[in-house]
């Protein structure tokens, strides 16, 4: 099934040293703007020599080769595991090592799978691939055609960054297939319809991309045609965010959509059948979750009146899709979370839809069945002091792979039988013994009397006299929820080594649903921000620390939440992992893919939102009369999504401000910043080598 979920889809006043920031000022006044040249010569220079000084102290630290060393070790274990994906009689796996870089896809049968050590057919060597075309490509996953899953479309990627090449490729004979479908480097996509129809999304030439460089044209392409003769089904605006395609596919039929998303949180569905789009009425900010058993599911980011109802915020309702589309809107209420509750994902099988809910940060799996027009459910017996994830699941049988994660708990994979039994499948080692610490949740009120949730493991003899080294982390945007999870590198990296680790829950977050989310949006920004600060503060008011042992990390809109607390707090911290971030909130909506994430922050361009906007943006918020603390900035050139030059601009400012800091730009990567094992292990035992030296 080829679901559409939300996009996950994130500069410039000039700082002159004798007269200080101005308010508003124009791009004109930005004397760093040409690191906004990606690729630049100059550019290019500026960042090698940035990277060689700060590399030149950050390698040569103590604990950098042996935590180098032990990080790859741990990426590279056999004992990882091969999470699965299901497709007809096949699992597929893609796997990477030290013998594959770059990886394989492979695949295996339901019973081999089973077994302590499968036996896998290798389908596709990515390694093989890049080699032969001398191409730094990416893997970034695949899509079948539905039930067979023969033909797939394979996203391939220079160096990690968003925009792809798309082929189609033929999982029988294992070759590309030559005359396929197959688009050139874009951001986009391409969604079955069926064996010789696809719907397809990319760059079209001028005027076909909007401004936030996703396609605004979704067309039909028809096999053995050009792509210049696709037809055009559906064309958006140039403000839009983008336009999809997409097939849901179940055992009943399929539903071809296209999806027009006019900002991050509100999208129009368009039903496509018989050569004509008729839109699909729910409210623009609701999410399409899925259809299942006939029944199109309907999940609420705000309240609904309709027919004299009212179906709550952050509700799941159901409505049979030929009657909704035949004007019915008698729909069912599936789930109601509380306040403290959220649906975090969902999957389908043949006879069940399983829900995966949030309770208070906690997992709790849920089997709901559809019979004679009702809906019931049943509670799934798992671990509940942790994580779920639904690894894999098939509209095709009933069967389902789940994957439960703690703090101290390694990863395990269970499979889910008929009777809602689980089966361990597999589970990671423990890389780092567990035994010492222990896993606690505090919580704390924020300046505006909202209770804050975290998670603090530490030692269990962890003495309270603020002497102790925390790495405090927070993401706080986008309804992403962040949740216990296991992470062998924060264990032998930073628990081992004395440290204490922080995970805070900040607004902005969907850890407690949509109101949670909508509660730090725009205008509301500086909230998650004071939760931050709040979760800081009381870390230092119960002496689990003080602020010279206090250091945070953060990546993305993460990495705007550090730009913030290093300008806005610089006093209560000691060390900031500042990664691939959003920092010039004056310029971030004409970077890249920044004008998708107006609805998240505010547009700049208009008086009023660049009012709330330039009370936190970092880019602008340097002041010459602060104290800063040493901050670590990592980005990468291949990043497409959030701009190197939002960190690229800000280390020029502040070396021109003469604050000491750290930089490290990876040349490949994308917006994960590493787009191999061994540059996961190499960023990471900079960090902590980095967080070490700085907090004990």
């Amino acid at each position: 099934m080829n679901q559409i979920t939300r996009l996950t889809l994130v500069t410039l006043s000039a700082f002159i040293i004798n007269t200080g920031l101005q308010a508003n000022p124009s791009p004109s006044d930005d004397p760093y703007l040409w690191l906004e040249d990606v690729l630049g010569d100059k550019s290019l220079e500026w960042v090698e020599g940035q990277n060689k000084k700060s590399l030149n102290v950050l390698e040569n630290l103590p604990t950098f080769k042996p935590f180098f060393d032990k990080n790859l070790e741990i990426y590279n274990s056999s004992e990882q595991i091969a999470y699965p994906t299901l497709q007809g009689e096949y699992i597929y796996n893609f796997w990477r090592d030290q013998d594959h870089v770059r990886g394989i896809l492979r695949r295996t049968s339901l019973s081999e799978y089973s077994k302590t050590t499968p036996a896998w057919e290798t389908v596709l060597d990515v390694d093989a691939l890049a080699e032969a075309e001398d191409e730094n490509w990416v893997y970034k996953g695949n899509n079948c055609l539905y039930p067979e899953y023969r033909h797939c479309i394979i996203t391939l990627s220079r160096g990690g960054a968003d925009a792809s090449v798309r082929r189609e490729f033929d999982m029988q004979e294992k070759i590309f297939v030559k005359d396929g479908f197959i688009t050139e480097e874009s951001k986009g996509g391409i969604s079955w319809i069926d064996k010789d129809h696809v719907f397809v999304g990319t760059n079209f030439g001028e005027g076909s991309m909007t401004d936030s460089g996703y396609p605004r044209i979704s067309k039909l392409w028809t096999r053995g045609t050009d792509l210049s003769a696709a037809k055009t089904i559906f064309e958006g605006d140039k403000t839009d965010v983008g336009i999809w395609g997409a097939v849901y596919t179940t055992p009943e039929g399929s539903y071809p959509i296209v999806i027009q998303a006019q900002t991050f949180y509100t999208s129009t569905g368009y039903y496509y059948n018989n050569g004509k789009l008729t839109p699909i009425e729910i409210p623009a900010d609701a999410e399409l979750s899925s259809i299942f058993k006939g029944q199109l599911l309907v999940q609420l980011k705000t309240d609904w009146e309709i027919n004299n109802t009212t179906y709550p915020q952050g509700s799941l309702i159901s409505i049979g899709f030929d009657a909704f589309m035949q004007g019915s809107r008698d729909f069912t209420l599936v789930v109601n979370p509380d306040k403290r509750s959220t649906i975090s994902s969902l999957a389908t099988t043949r006879d069940r839809l399983m829900l995966n809910m949030l309770n208070n940060v906690r997992s709790e799996l849920y089997a709901y069945t559809f019979t004679n027009g009702e809906w019931q459910h049943v509670k799934v017996d798992t671990q509940t002091k942790g994580s779920i994830s639904i690894a894999a699941s098939t509209d095709t049988s009933n069967h389902v792979f789940y994957s439960y994660t703690g703090f101290l708990s390694p990863s395990t994979l269970y499979y889910l039988d008929e009777d809602l039994q689980s089966r361990k499948i597999k589970s990671l080692p423990a890389f780092f013994d567990a035994s010492p610490y222990i896993v606690s949740q505090h919580a704390v009120f924020s300046k505006d009397g909202t209770l804050i949730p975290y998670f603090m493991v530490a030692r269990k003899d962890m003495q309270l006299d603020g002497t102790n080294p925390v790495l405090q982390y927070g993401y706080g945007g986008f309804e992403v929820s962040r949740k216990p999870s296991y992470s062998a590198t924060i264990g032998v990296d930073w628990l081992d080594q004395g440290g204490v680790y922080v995970l805070a829950n900040i607004r902005g977050g969907g850890e407690f649903g949509p109101a949670w989310h909508l509660a730090a949006l725009k205008e509301n920004r500086q909230r998650a921000y004071d939760d931050f600060i709040a979760v800081a503060e009381d870390l230092i008011k119960h002496k689990v620390t003080s602020a010279e042992h206090l250091g945070i990390r953060g990546g993305s809109n993460g990495g705007l939440l550090m730009g913030v607390m290093l300008t806005q707090r610089p006093d209560l911290f000691n060390a900031i992992v500042c990664q691939v971030p959003l920092l010039d909130m004056k310029r971030f909506n004409k970077l890249l893919a920044g004008a998708s994430w107006m609805a998240e922050y505010g547009n700049p361009d208009i008086p009023e939102q660049w009012e709330y906007i330039s009370k936190y943006s970092p880019y602008q918020n340097l002041d010459t009369d602060k104290q800063y603390p040493k901050v670590f900035f990592t980005t990468s050139t291949r990043d497409d999504r959030v701009h190197p030059a939002h960190a690229r601009k800000m280390v020029a400012r502040m070396e021109a401000m003469d604050i000491p800091l750290y930089y490290y730009e990876n040349t490949e990567g994308g917006h994960a910043g590493a787009s191999n094992k061994k540059q996961s292990a190499y960023v990471n035992a900079l960090i902590y080598s980095y967080l070490l030296d700085q907090l004990k």
